[in-house]
């Protein structure tokens, strides 16, 4: 992800129309498939729910880009502990 022009944000719409703001922190692809890794922009540090949100992206009929949720658990433990390599290794190098 570049960070030569800041924080890139979203706002997603949930199965019962609730809009979320999310904060992107990174993108991968993992196994034939490309993932983003969010942190919601409305939620403390210290609030237990507190934690990266990982969503599939996938192409749509038009090229545009859609996240969708992943459903089985075991693949969304194997994307997160790809993600934390890659988000939280620098923060133990410095």
């Amino acid at each position: 992800m570049s960070e030569d022009f800041g924080n890139d944000f979203i706002t997603i719409i949930d199965d019962d129309g609730n809009e979320f703001e999310l904060e992107l922190l990174d993108t991968m692809d993992y196994n034939g498939e490309s993932y983003a890794a969010f942190l919601p922009t409305d939620i403390a540090e210290d609030d237990p729910d507190y934690g990266i949100i990982i969503l599939r992206i996938v192409p749509d009929e038009n090229g545009d880009e859609l996240f969708e949720s992943i459903d089985d658990d075991d693949k969304l433990q194997d994307v997160y502990e790809h993600f934390a390599v890659l988000l939280f290794d620098d923060e133990e190098e410095e």
